[in-house]
């Protein structure tokens, strides 16, 4: 099952103008004509320019792609046992012992564990096999001319257009993901110029073919975006009960031995240095899993910003690296998509940032569901119910 990478979503009405001064829709010819006009302005010579914006047109597959991806609004526990099947499970395990040199390697050199490799390797692509069939130059101006993220998109034009210049993409053949990341581990151009390794020594860096180069630049990514070497990221917990469910979530920070001291205890083996800092987190309520997490989770949402794919992600290279299966507990029942959005909607209007009325359950509205569960008297763990759409 491919899962496309959700990137954060900024709602825009009307036509938004970036830091260059050129506006996002209008008739798309022109708008080609303004991203030409910049990439000259940044020194590029004019043919590179005229043969990288030869053939781009604007793609409506690409605009549904964006809008289709109902996936993130399921709860963890469904979202995670839809994306780690046991075929998962295997083939990581089998692609660690097959290219454990360059896992080595990869440890060695950015201190980033094999198992979060595996784990975005498997659901970016499914170790490589299904990298996207979207022609990348027409993906990233389909998505700079929507005004939907004009801000995220539009850089990553001219990164491809110094990729181009580089020979690493080829306007007409580069072929990728709706939203432009290209290869195994589905990068965007800024990363991979910024990123990219050329792990297997051949002299060129190939993502879409060379699981050295792939799995090296993923690494280097990670670290530059401020992993912590050979720390953890994540580990199942127990809670106690009693426990103040105000304080957990991402919002608040202990160091591990405060979080014990509160009754916190690991479901199996144990938790790292007492003065880590770390965060408890209840993707689906005081009633399912808790895990304590560690600041290199944080350091994952660089790769993505849906806190459902991240927490399951980091929950996957657990099971890669030999933890087992999560206690599921006995969630309550959630919302479904229209629920969610009218909470956003009530949520949002008693002043709360929710980060977007689109029915997905992210960070932001995870935090406002907290704070206006504690107001309420109601457990207060994130996780909202139709009890307290009612309330509300």
């Amino acid at each position: 099952m491919r899962i496309l990478p959700v990137l954060v979503a900024v709602l825009s009405f009307g036509l938004a103008t970036t830091a260059q001064g050129q506006s996002c829709g209008g008739n798309f010819g022109a708008f080609v004509e303004g991203l030409k006009s910049e990439a000259a302005s940044r020194g590029h010579d004019r043919t590179l320019i005229e043969n990288f914006f030869a053939n781009v047109r604007q793609e409506q597959s690409v605009l549904n792609a964006d809008r289709r991806q109902g996936i993130f609004q399921r709860p963890f526990l469904d979202f995670s046992r839809a994306l780690i099947s046991q075929n998962r499970m295997n083939a990581g395990r089998n692609n660690a012992n097959r290219y454990s040199s360059i896992f080595a390697t990869a440890q060695q050199t950015y201190g980033v564990q094999p198992g979060i490799l595996l784990a975005f390797w498997a659901f970016e692509t499914d170790f490589g096999a299904v990298q996207g069939d979207f022609n990348t130059v027409n993906a990233l101006v389909t998505l700079a001319h929507d005004c939907r993220r004009p801000e995220l998109f539009r850089p990553q034009i001219f990164s491809a257009i110094e990729m181009y210049r580089r020979g690493m993409l080829d306007p007409a053949r580069t072929r990728g993901a709706w939203a432009g990341e290209i290869g195994m581990v589905q990068k965007l151009p800024s990363d991979i110029i910024s990123h990219a390794v050329d792990g297997d020594g051949d002299g060129r860096i190939d993502l879409q073919n060379s699981v050295p180069d792939s799995i090296l630049s993923a690494a280097s990514m990670l670290r530059a975006k401020g992993w912590r070497a050979n720390e953890p990221w994540m580990h199942e917990v127990a809670l106690p009960g009693g426990l103040d469910l105000t304080q957990t979530g991402l919002r608040t920070e202990l160091t591990v031995s405060q979080w014990q001291q509160l009754g916190v205890r690991p479901t199996h083996g144990s938790l790292p240095s007492g003065n880590m800092r770390a965060s408890v987190i209840l993707p689906q309520g005081h009633r399912g899993p808790a895990f304590m997490v560690f600041p290199n989770f944080s350091t994952l949402f660089e790769w993505n910003q849906s806190f459902i794919y991240i927490t399951t992600a980091a929950y996957f290279a657990t099971r890669l690296m030999g933890a087992p299966v999560y206690q599921a507990g006995n969630p309550e029942q959630g919302l479904n998509q229209d629920q969610m959005r009218q909470l956003q909607q009530k949520l949002a209007q008693r002043g709360f940032d929710v980060g977007g009325i689109d029915g997905i359950l992210g960070s932001n509205t995870r935090a406002a569901v907290q704070d206006i569960q504690a107001q309420l008297g109601l457990p207060a763990d994130g996780w909202p119910t139709p009890q307290l759409l009612r309330m509300l």
